[in-house]
């Protein structure tokens, strides 16, 4: 977000006026933190890929909703929501979410949301992947 400040400065009537000009760069980053073993809320324990059944899911994610994240597949990050959902940020072709182990930055968008096809998700390394899609996570009924 970028605002420009025209200043004129006046000055006495023999005396030419001299104009500036000033920006002001404002850049918002959120961070997102990684659910630690052991430090994530029990309802979300099932960890493995097996215990999650992919869904449809939305095309954005309000980002004041986002409370954690997890690396379960190798193609994306799972997001642990304020409303005890999940969803998986599926990642662009050739992009691996082990770089996003210790958590990751978004920028975020005057919209508040986080979109596929838009928005990326930035590692603490520099890397960054575009989130491809976004697959709703459903406890996988257990085998018995």
């Amino acid at each position: 977000m970028f605002h420009t400040i025209l200043l004129l400065l006046v000055a006495p009537a023999a005396e030419p006026v001299q104009m500036a000009q000033l920006t002001i760069q404002q850049r918002v980053i959120i961070r997102v933190p990684m659910a630690r073993k052991g430090k994530a809320p029990s309802r979300v324990a099932p960890e493995a890929a097996e215990d999650w059944e992919e869904k449809k899911g939305p095309r954005c994610i309000a980002l004041r909703s986002i409370r954690g994240a997890s690396i379960v597949v190798r193609n994306g990050v799972d997001l642990l929501l304020a409303d005890e959902h999940r969803y998986r940020a599926r990642l662009e072709r050739g992009c691996d979410s082990i770089g996003f182990y210790s958590g990751f930055y978004v920028e975020p968008h005057e919209d508040g949301s986080l979109c596929s096809g838009r928005d990326e998700l930035q590692a603490r390394s520099g890397m960054s992947c575009a989130i491809d899609s976004f697959r709703r996570l459903i406890a996988a009924e257990p085998d018995d």
